[in-house]
């Protein structure tokens, strides 16, 4: 019964697949049939294009012909314009005439095919005798005029024939290119009667198919599903049969797993006897020592290197008596040459006659030792590197601490010492006799007096101000903007955007207080700066100095350069970028020949001080 049910299922399976081919095979039949009319519509289409084209073209020639004809007649006069237009005359009488003849009769070289329409030929019937008169007035012309460069007596008949047959050949024409236009309409309103033929026998073939097809097909689906479903219960009833030997299935699996692993991570192994001889050893660790098969029968302490120091060696620690496992790394040398190290461990085995053997399981650790190499003698590197630069780092700092000796010594020399001398010397030169140029020396001992308090006060300012001390950095550089801008005339200003003094860490302070000198300095020296902001600014941890300066600038690549020559305006960056490097801060500095320069100084405060004194 069962058999005779899927000898049933298969034939209505064959029978609606057969069905269902051939509404295929039809649809596929009608698109290729619409597809050969559509092709056959636009191959006539661009024919009939180009034809409606040159009927057209031809109205407008004769009237060319005509225009060149009546020009003839004014150009006798002028050689060289005479001949020019009978030129072109003579050019557009023979496109006129090939046209004329390709589109009753084909021509290929214009793309022309042979009219077959009856009422266009009669229409070019009637057309024929105006054309050929003005295309015999044309040659008349033409041979006439010849090489005399004149016009004959008869030319003004010859124009006249093309003037009275010009509007009759126009008229026509035009009934002949409208005759066109109509019959390609025509064809096209064929065409679309044939598509919906097409189209109304492609939906009758759909419906067909959703009735005698589709429709069955869904009613013999939902019965197999429905078998499928009474088989899925049957199925159920042995589900738990079958788990239980997949379970099973999957122990046995796990145990071959763990066997597998076990066997895989021990490939390199070997036993020995207790002379040293081998017993077996595992083809992997044959490979790896550059041995074959045939020369196991060496004590394993020959097979292992070909050094002879390490042969001894490991002769005594495997036939050595002992009870422990032994590990240890070697380094051995294979048969071709290679140096190898090995993780070894040798393991002793007790037999029931009492003879001890030895089982030897071993790792490959030879990339772990390069690396290991390779990383320590980069620590060495990277350590004597880093010597070397503390070295040159402590250097140019006991350098730079001598430079600022040796410009302190200079300024005191140069300024303090020197206005000394001179008050020495006006001192001793005052003659009490005299009292008028005493009176003049006095008030100018005042003037040297004054500067020479303002030379000590400057020098003191510099080297220690009790500010920053005493009251923080915020109040430093506000003191330090306040005494350069008296000292040295410049506009210096100081803009402080927060509302609260904090304090920081008196290292941190003092080395942001020495580079926004050295900042500010540099702007007076060397950038010959007139205007001068300081921008101290505390946001979220962070502490920013900003010095702007209105200076001539410079070339960031010519300073990179002046650093590296160790020169006095090299050697102030580098310190100022050594300080800021102390406390890890962050120095920028961005600078525009002739547009001036901005010093940016980061601080990332961890832990500040509130002072609420301010």
């Amino acid at each position: 019964m069962e058999n005779q049910q899927q000898a049933l299922d298969t034939a209505t399976f064959l029978r609606v697949r057969k069905w269902y081919l051939l509404a295929l095979a039809t649809i596929a039949l009608t698109i290729i049939v619409a597809q050969i009319l559509i092709q056959q519509h636009l191959n006539s289409q661009l024919n009939d294009s180009r034809v409606i084209n040159v009927a057209g073209r031809q109205r407008a020639f004769s009237q060319k012909l005509v225009k060149e004809a009546m020009l003839l007649k004014n150009a006798s006069g002028n050689a060289a314009e005479y001949q020019s237009i009978r030129n072109d005359l003579e050019h557009t009488l023979f496109v006129w005439k090939t046209s004329h003849d390709g589109l009753q009769n084909g021509n290929d070289s214009i793309g022309l095919p042979k009219e077959s329409n009856k009422i266009i030929l009669k229409l070019f019937e009637d057309l024929n005798p105006h054309h050929e008169a003005m295309v015999t007035a044309a040659e008349n012309i033409l041979l006439e005029s010849g090489n005399l460069n004149l016009i004959s007596p008869s030319y003004d008949g010859q124009l006249q024939v093309l003037l009275n047959n010009e509007q009759v050949f126009l008229g026509k024409m035009d009934a002949i290119v409208n005759e066109y236009d109509a019959q390609s309409k025509e064809k096209l309103q064929k065409l679309k009667l044939k598509e919906y033929g097409l189209l109304a026998v492609s939906l009758l073939i759909l419906f067909l198919e959703v009735v005698f097809i589709f429709r069955p097909l869904s009613i013999q689906i939902r019965e197999t599903i429905s078998k499928l479903i009474q088989s899925q219960i049957k199925s159920d009833n042995t589900a738990s049969e079958v788990k239980r030997l997949f379970t099973e299935k999957e122990r046995s699996l796990q145990k071959l797993q763990e066997l597998n692993f076990v066997i895989d991570n021990a490939a390199l192994f070997a036993s020995t006897r207790k002379d040293g001889t081998v017993v077996f050893i595992s083809k992997k660790f044959l490979g790896l020592l550059e041995r074959t098969e045939t020369q196991v029968n060496l004590p394993l302490a020959e097979i292992l290197t070909e050094d002879e120091g390490q042969q001894q060696y490991l002769r005594e620690i495997l036939t050595s008596k002992r009870k422990s496992i032994r590990t240890e790394e070697i380094e051995i040398k294979t048969k071709k040459g290679t140096f190898l190290w090995l993780d070894m461990s040798i393991i002793p085995m007790h037999q029931s006659s009492l003879e001890q053997s030895v089982l030897i399981l071993c790792s490959d650790i030879t990339e772990r030792k390069r690396n290991q190499l390779k990383i320590e003698e980069l620590t060495k590197q990277n350590y004597e590197e880093r010597m070397q630069q503390k070295q040159m780092q402590a250097s140019q700092i006991v350098e730079g601490q001598e430079e600022e000796r040796k410009r302190i010594a200079k300024d005191i020399h140069d300024g303090i010492g020197q206005m000394l001398t001179a008050l020495k010397f006006n001192i001793e030169s005052i003659n009490l006799n005299q009292k008028e140029k005493s009176k003049e020396k006095i008030a100018y001992l005042k003037t040297l007096a004054s500067d020479l308090i303002k030379g000590v006060r400057t020098a003191t300012f510099n080297l220690t101000p009790p500010e920053l001390e005493d009251h923080g950095i915020f109040p430093a550089l506000q003191k330090m903007t306040v005494e350069l801008s008296k000292l040295t005339g410049k506009n210096i200003l100081y803009e402080n955007k927060t509302e609260q003094n904090i304090r920081f860490d008196s290292l941190a302070e003092t080395n942001i207080y020495r580079v926004t000198q050295e900042a500010v300095n540099n702007a007076i020296k060397y950038a010959e700066a007139n205007y001068i902001l300081v921008t101290i600014n505390y946001v979220d941890g962070l502490l920013s100095v900003v010095i702007d300066d209105d200076g001539k600038g410079f070339d960031p690549s010519v300073l990179e350069k002046v650093a590296k020559k160790n020169s006095e305006g090299g050697m102030g960056v580098f310190f100022m970028k050594e300080r800021i490097s102390y406390i890890n801060g962050r120095l920028f500095i961005n600078s525009i020949p002739g547009e001036g320069t901005r010093v940016t100084i980061n601080y990332k405060i961890g832990a500040a001080v509130l002072d609420e004194s301010k």
